[in-house]
């Protein structure tokens, strides 16, 4: 019994709540987020263009301006809100299907060929204005 026991000190080094230990992890680990997320977020985001769908808009003389891919991207984000997963986005003067998961313009037509035509494999359809 040769160790000394005094006020305040019974135990040696300092003991912290286990609840404010794991916040403080928790905020480290929100404040650096692993590396090629922001990458990954982008990708998500953005908005692609098949192949069929790139030679049909060449074909068809269809120019997708800066503020109608907004709008497409609007019109995606809406559809992926209610669970779509082929979209048919209908705008002025053109058609496109798209595949709302991987946010990729499957097909494009213009307002010639929508006319008699039959959409199939679709699950909702957005209209833009």
């Amino acid at each position: 019994m040769s160790d000394r026991m005094m006020i305040g000190h019974l135990y040696p080094g300092k003991i912290h709540p286990a609840a404010l230990h794991n916040e403080r992890k928790i905020g480290q680990a929100q404040a650096n987020p692993p590396a090629g997320t922001f990458q990954e977020l982008l990708n998500e985001n953005l908005l692609k263009i098949s192949n069929h769908a790139a030679k049909r808009l060449q074909q068809r003389g269809i120019e997708l301006k800066g503020d109608q891919l907004a709008q497409i991207q609007s019109a995606v984000d809406k559809a992926a809100a209610k669970g779509s997963k082929e979209s048919l986005i209908l705008m002025k003067d053109m058609a496109l299907i798209v595949n709302i998961a991987n946010r990729t313009v499957v097909t494009a037509m213009d307002g010639k060929a929508m006319k008699d035509n039959v959409f199939t494999q679709i699950d909702s359809a957005v209209i833009i204005s």
